[in-house]
């Protein structure tokens, strides 16, 4: 294993746990951040993303990502970083596994439209929910709530993608009791984790857009990040067929992206003279980041993937039912919360936590499970079969 950076975060160093716990016990031999990482890998929470959205929902096909293998593939992407950067790896793949479980069913559409349904009580982020999930909403352990992670991994899950000035309830509500200092930057780590998520679903969204039909090889060789790659394609492999041509493009373009990724946040640690981890947090910018040129082509990739992927009028009537199952299943739960299930009453007589509630329930619901609670709550749902 490459030897750790004066950067790394090392778990002798950590600030902790909330609730201390003993260190007998069959524990295995595995340091603080290991347990992290497995923890989040063990909760109920990350199995239920095999059943939510990445970019199609409920996708009528074993080949199209899901929130569960996105996570995995993030984490593949952050932990090689990190071991090149000489960061701690199992910081790092924690953060990637844990980075997407606050997301509703339906992705986006579905985190929109529950936002929409509770907005009077301070409505919903996926990011803050992650937190909630993980301090809170898990019950595994005897002794607390919560999955009772590090300071660092759960300062890193709020702060990845830079320091947050006005937090939503959710996280607001975690700062107070854990104290994230969430005006400043994250870890390395963290930092990592955020630009690997980039990395991947950049990609990997264009690998399902063609496989769906939705995106057309012709109009994404009109982004030049994309056209440079192709044409070195052509010419190492003159013969290949267009499919394998687009499994080298996906590759090609992540590894263009984490060498771009290592070379410049090495470059950056270097002119910002940073030599403590505290230093880090206190640097004011971020350390972690692509290259000036590198990043004007991903902006422009990312606009062309929401322009004809994202927003592309054939998955527009599939957004507009989720969120119409979304928002029907929290209004019938705001209406009359004893629909909730009987574990879940325990807050009913409160409104403001009652309503807060139905955001976790609803939150936590697989794409299948929403339809099939809508269904029997409210009545038909209308999925295309394809998206």
């Amino acid at each position: 294993m490459t030897s750790l950076s004066a950067l790394a975060a090392l778990p002798s160093r950590s600030r902790g746990r909330v609730h201390p716990e003993p260190q007998s016990g069959p524990r295995g031999p595995r340091d603080l951040f290991q347990r992290d990482r497995d923890r989040i890998v063990h909760s109920v929470a990350f199995r239920r993303l095999r059943h939510k959205t990445q970019v199609f929902v409920a996708p009528d096909g074993d080949h199209f990502r899901v929130r569960l293998t996105h996570s995995i593939e993030v984490a593949q992407i952050g932990r090689t970083i990190a071991r090149v950067l000489g960061l701690n790896e199992d910081l790092t793949e924690a953060l990637c596994l844990a980075h997407d479980l606050g997301h509703p069913p339906f992705g986006h559409a579905g985190e929109d439209a529950l936002s929409a349904a509770i907005a009077s009580v301070g409505g919903f982020d996926h990011n803050g929910h992650t937190l909630r999930l993980l301090t809170r909403l898990e019950q595994t352990y005897p002794a607390f709530d919560g999955l009772n992670l590090s300071w660092e991994t759960l300062e890193g899950l709020a702060k990845h993608n830079g320091p947050v000035l006005e937090p939503g309830w959710a996280l607001a509500e975690a700062d107070r009791e854990i104290g994230l200092e969430l005006a400043s930057y994250a870890s390395l780590e963290a930092q990592v984790a955020a630009l690997a998520d980039d990395i991947a679903y950049d990609n990997h969204d264009i690998d399902d857009g063609l496989r769906s039909g939705v995106l057309s090889l012709d109009a994404l060789l009109a982004v030049p990040l994309v056209a440079r790659h192709w044409t070195t394609i052509e010419q190492r492999h003159p013969g290949l067929s267009t499919e394998r041509k687009l499994r080298a493009l996906v590759r090609d373009q992540i590894g263009t992206m984490v060498g771009d990724l290592i070379d410049e946040t090495r470059r950056r640690v270097s002119d910002a003279g940073v030599a403590t981890l505290a230093e880090v947090r206190a640097a004011g910018r971020a350390l972690a980041g692509f290259s000036a040129a590198l990043a004007e082509e991903e902006r422009e990739l990312k606009r062309f993937l929401y322009a004809n992927l994202y927003n592309a009028p054939p998955l527009q009537p599939v957004r507009f039912e989720a969120q119409r199952v979304v928002g029907n299943l929290a209004a019938a739960y705001l209406d009359n919360p004893r629909l909730l299930p009987e574990s879940w009453h325990r807050e009913i007589d409160d409104p403001l936590a009652a309503a807060r509630q139905v955001g976790d329930y609803v939150a936590g619901m697989t794409d299948p499970f929403a339809i099939a609670r809508h269904e029997e709550l409210v009545g038909p749902v209308c999925l295309p079969d394809r998206f």
